[in-house]
């Protein structure tokens, strides 16, 4: 991040209600960029067909809404594809917590209807909630993208969910209290445009309403902002003290970004150390349910094993029972 985010923003900037900060994350490839693009309501972000990824590190993009308020998105790479390394996560989170200076409004979690919910995806909110504490689901919104192609199908979000819609992903809306909502990011239809995206800000008004106003933030988000603010104070009390020649004011910049880069260097190891304990639970966790289902794969083997030998056994009493009474007829 260098020294780019210690700016007077960091000081100045307000957490009042004509300010929104949301942040996308999801799989690579369910549609992020996209739906980041459809909420700007321009093409700042790149957004293509890619298996790897098209997104490398976390943006900031931003909006002014007709009504003045101000829109801001973060879009992010797959931060929690199984492929990624705990050490560049870590770096993209420092990184998102930098750019959301007053905190988070709200997480957008983008599925794609075209793909099934998985694993991966399973894991990567279990991850949210290790990094950023359970209160983080308070903040949760579920898009989906992918709209187009239900559309073509007749069908509704509803009608999906209530056909392809997985435990695990049964237990994610209801700890969203069923926040979703569905994007196509391939229309042009303006008024479905504006329509998509109205739903969407609703439910980040709901979500502001049920937090109270407070956007989401946590320790890690008030050391970097107090720290910058910090720095600016003794930066501001350089610059207007006629003590300090042009050198030494230089060499103090340097080294406020310095001790700057040294703290977001250390958030960035905390949150390594923390992805890397989620990591290894889920690891545990995976391995565990992969031991229960063989355990109940055999014991299904061995029911349908019994179930066949008991039905053998019934047959041959039957025939056995229906030659009897042929003989006994055959006597008579």
């Amino acid at each position: 991040m260098g020294g780019s985010s210690i700016d007077d923003d960091w000081e100045f900037s307000s957490s009042s209600n004509e300010t929104r900060t949301m942040i996308l994350v999801g799989r690579t490839g369910n549609g992020k960029s996209a739906t980041g693009n459809s909420i700007l309501g321009s093409k700042v972000f790149k957004s293509r067909a890619s298996s790897s990824g098209v997104t490398s590190t976390c943006e900031l993009q931003k909006t002014v809404l007709s009504d003045g308020q101000i829109v801001n998105v973060i879009d992010t790479p797959g931060l929690f594809d199984f492929s990624v390394e705990s050490e560049f996560v870590g770096k993209e989170i420092a990184k998102c917590i930098g750019m959301a200076k007053d905190g988070i409004h709200a997480v957008l979690v983008v599925l794609s209807v075209r793909t099934r919910f998985s694993q991966e995806e399973q894991a990567a909110l279990h991850s949210l909630q290790t990094l950023f504490g359970n209160k983080i689901v308070n903040y949760m919104i579920v898009v989906f993208t992918g709209g187009d192609e239900l559309e073509d199908n007749d069908e509704t979000l509803d009608d999906y969910l209530g056909r392809e819609c997985p435990e695990p992903l049964k237990e994610v809306l209801a700890l969203c209290e069923n926040r979703y909502v569905l994007f196509d990011n391939k229309t042009k239809d303006e008024r479905k445009q504006f329509a998509q995206v109205q739903r969407l800000l609703s439910l980040v008004n709901k979500v502001i309403s049920q937090n109270c106003g407070r956007p989401y933030i946590d320790e890690l988000f008030v050391e970097l902002k107090e720290g910058a603010r910090k720095m600016r104070k003794k930066q501001r009390e350089v610059d207007s003290s006629e003590g300090y020649s042009e050198l030494q004011r230089l060499q103090f910049k340097e080294q406020m970004r310095q001790t700057y880069d040294e703290q977001l260097k250390r958030i960035t190891e905390m949150l390594e150390i923390k992805l890397k304990e989620a990591t290894a639970g889920l690891e545990q966790q995976l391995a565990e349910e992969q031991v229960a289902r063989l355990k109940m794969e055999v014991a299904q083997k061995r029911s349908d094993e019994e179930i066949r030998k008991l039905r053998e056994h019934l047959e041959k009493a039957h025939e056995e029972l229906r030659k009897r009474e042929e003989n006994r007829c055959a006597i008579l």
